[in-house]
């Protein structure tokens, strides 16, 4: 089994590299307006939104801000197929300007334009964010009533192009059965609330090409794409970055296609999907996944003794508890090879079975 990852140099409101209806998913998280290290891009983007900050108008700004993206959700939805999915990553500001501490709901304004682009929103997710510093909250304190509450989530808007996906052919049929995840997992990722990721930065091999880097998880782009892609599916970043999304695709055993405007990031992600650590963080997560699988069949079997489980994988052998887990495949991803210019290869083997590494 092979998967193929095109990363190339473009803009997420122009994606004319890429032909209509043709991924099934998308994963990505843009700039976030008002968030003070991108004022810089979205400066450039329209001027305008300088003199906006400078003065305190906040509220323009934002909304020029997010005139600025817009676009890029039309060209998502017209590149995704009927059916497929958009998952955008997304946090809300907070800012002081002129003295006036206010929010700004990135998560909103994006949802109201995806929602004018076409699509249907589904329930969407919270990341819990946390962080670290030893005070928290901002304002005054333990003194009523001027604190206000430290954010420590980002959402995940999880968009849909039309109504549900259909499998017709019995290919396509297959590989969905192949693509299942565990019913514990089911249990966990299928929840409105993740408590258990953290944030992560991007750290270049050279130069300044984002010291304003703030990726999500690998971990946060590998659950949505096994929830809402089957194998051999295309999967699409329009704000590349560091590749994180790419590098959840090679490990899920996905297609993929990156855009990113910036030509340093763009060479960085490159580096970075065709180096030992992509393949690495595949073949690891790979291997933690089974571990946890075993571990809740031991945890099982001790509480339900034999009666436990009623199935058993046809390929791997592991017991499972539903019928639907009974034909899925989990391929190791084995090596990542570089083609011409900005493509990579993905190859796999099915398994490990459980217990090998």
């Amino acid at each position: 089994m092979e998967t193929r990852h095109r990363m190339m140099p473009g803009d997420a409101r122009d994606l004319t590299g890429i032909r209509d209806e043709s991924v099934e998913l998308a994963v990505t998280s843009p700039p976030y307006p008002m968030i003070e290290m991108w004022d810089g891009e979205f400066r450039g983007e329209d001027a305008a939104i300088g003199s906006a900050l400078r003065a305190g108008r906040g509220a323009e700004a934002f909304e020029r801000m997010h005139r600025a993206l817009d676009e890029a959700w039309g060209e998502l939805y017209r590149v995704l197929r009927p059916g497929g999915f958009a998952c955008i990553n997304i946090g809300d500001a907070t800012r002081t300007l002129r003295g006036r501490f206010a929010l700004y709901p990135n998560h909103a304004r994006v949802l109201t334009a995806s929602l004018a682009a076409g699509f249907t929103a589904l329930p969407a997710i919270l990341w819990r964010k946390q962080t670290n510093a030893p005070n928290k909250f901002m304002g005054s304190g333990m003194l009523p009533a001027g604190a206000y509450v430290t954010l420590e989530h980002e959402y995940i808007l999880i968009l849909r192009k039309g109504g549900k996906r259909e499998f017709r052919l019995a290919a396509e049929k297959r590989e969905r059965m192949r693509s299942a995840i565990f019913w514990e997992e089911r249990n966990a990722w299928f929840s409105d609330v993740w408590t258990d990721l953290k944030g992560t930065g991007q750290a270049l091999a050279r130069g300044e090409a984002r010291k304003r880097s703030a990726a999500f998880p690998e971990e946060l782009a590998y659950r949505l794409i096994q929830m809402f892609s089957v194998r051999g599916d295309t999967v699409l970043d329009p704000f590349l970055g560091m590749g994180t999304t790419t590098v959840a695709a090679l490990a899920s055993g996905r297609n993929s296609i990156g855009v990113e405007r910036d030509r340093r990031m763009l060479e960085a992600a490159i580096e970075r999907v065709g180096g030992a650590a992509a393949r690495e963080w595949g073949e690891r997560r790979t291997r933690e996944r089974l571990e946890a699988h075993e571990a809740f069949v031991r945890m099982r079997e001790r509480e339900k003794g034999p009666e436990g489980f009623k199935h058993r994988n046809s390929t791997h052998g592991w017991p499972v508890m539903t019928r639907q887990e009974t034909g899925m495949v989990i391929s190791r991803l084995i090596g990542v090879r570089r083609t011409s210019g900005d493509t990579m290869i993905g190859t796999y083997e099915e398994g490990p079975p459980a217990g090998n590494d």
